[in-house]
């Protein structure tokens, strides 16, 4: 996939780093020309010379390294390069990049490349949250630096949150997606909807469901990257939303109603992957219900079907993605609710299967029309399903028919 491809590793110094030995690996496998730059604070968690036998090129320390007088070194990789990844990349190292600084081999590099740049970053979970670091990636995205989100998990300081590198094949596939698809969405405004509504009991208690927010994020930052102006529309989900995209947040269904449906009419492209709740207490307690000896019963009512609504004004050229999560009979479910809500195309997943929809990083789905199934996609790391659905609904977008780019 990258055969014939220079693609420069930078490794700046984090735990992390010793992930980026996986990266260098594959993506020498891919086919991919690896020429790896280190910062010194790298070399202190992984010697040089492991990148040097996993990659059989010199690998570069030092600005002032000049081995071959008829070149300057950081312009030379500058030019040759097809694609900068930078992986792990610290605070500092975003800082740098940002700011414009070019004080060792990788920064000035930097400064100096015309070829995408594709960044993982890993720290902290509260490094991470740190409005500076949050402003200098809001910085880079809008430079047009693609960011490899992190992961939630455990850190290796001991907190657990969100900060952890992706894992070297993610950070791989998003060089091959970068260097095969560039721009394709540019012009197209894309609304998404992430997570779960919560409906108020009373001040302290609340009905939801186990909707993550996860896949609504991977297709709001897939959007993202392939040059799309989105707007994310977000209830209740884990972790922070991805940079670069307007990032509307919500409550209740109620709210996600009114946020969409006032923002439906300019959008070329929804996809409605936030799971909404069906139902919501028909009165609220405007204090905290106390516990006592007797059952306590609920009133229920209907919330407003956003994804019906939609359906129902959608405008000519405009295309409409909903989501399905399912248990049983999912073709069949899948296709009449493309058929009632008046969706091009319904993706549904069977959420009893195992690393499949809510809290997980992977998905299986199977995209559907009112016709019948477009395509099954197997289970894989939500990013990927993200950029399949895309294409699909790209091509419908485009073309007025499914995109006839290879599956994944």
């Amino acid at each position: 996939m990258l055969q014939g491809k220079t693609i420069i590793l930078g490794v700046t110094g984090g735990i992390a780093a010793y992930k980026s030995a996986a990266v260098a690996s594959a993506l020498t496998q891919a086919g991919a020309k690896v020429h790896v730059i280190m910062t010194a604070s790298a070399v202190k968690f992984i010697a040089p010379l492991t990148f040097q036998a996993i990659t059989r090129q010199r690998v570069v320390t030092d600005t002032f390294d000049e081995e071959d007088p008829s070149v300057i070194s950081h312009i030379d990789l500058a030019d040759r390069a097809d694609a900068v990844v930078i992986a792990p990349a610290t605070a500092n190292s975003l800082g740098k990049f940002a700011l414009g600084l070019g004080d060792d081999m990788l920064t000035t590099t930097l400064l100096a490349v015309r070829a995408p740049v594709i960044a993982a970053p890993a720290m902290n979970v509260h490094m991470y949250a740190n409005p500076a670091v949050q402003a200098h990636m809001d910085t880079l995205i809008r430079r047009g630096v693609h960011i490899v989100e992190p992961g939630v998990g455990f850190l290796a300081c001991g907190y657990t949150g969100k900060g952890r590198m992706a894992e070297p094949e993610e950070i791989v596939a998003r060089v091959v997606d970068v260097l095969s698809k560039k721009q394709d969405m540019a012009g197209v405004h894309v609304l998404v909807t992430a997570g779960s509504t919560v409906e108020r009991i009373d001040p302290v208690r609340y009905l939801t469901n186990d909707s993550s927010g996860k896949m609504g994020f991977a297709i709001a930052e897939a959007a993202r990257d392939r040059g799309a102006r989105v707007t994310l529309v977000a209830g209740k989900t884990e972790g922070p939303p991805p940079q670069g995209v307007e990032v509307v947040r919500v409550e209740s269904a109620q709210n996600m109603y009114d946020a969409v449906l006032s923002r439906a009419s300019g959008a070329d492209l929804i996809v409605k992957a936030a799971a909404v709740a069906d139902y919501r207490p028909a009165v609220t307690a405007p204090r905290k219900i106390k516990k006592k000896d007797e059952s306590l019963t609920l009133q229920l009512e209907r919330t407003p079907d956003i994804l019906k609504a939609l359906g129902a004004g959608k405008r000519d050229g405009q295309v409409l993605v909903g989501f399905a999560a399912e248990t049983n009979d999912l073709a069949e479910n899948a296709m009449s609710k493309a058929k009632n809500k008046h969706c091009d195309y319904i993706v549904a997943n069977d959420v009893s299967q195992p690393g499949v929809g809510f809290g997980h990083d992977t998905n299986a789905v199977s995209i559907f029309t009112t016709e019948g199934l477009v395509e099954a996609v197997p289970l894989q790391s939500k990013r990927r399903v993200a950029e399949r659905i895309l294409d699909i609904a790209l091509g419908k977008l485009k073309f007025g028919s499914v995109s006839e780019e290879p599956q994944l």
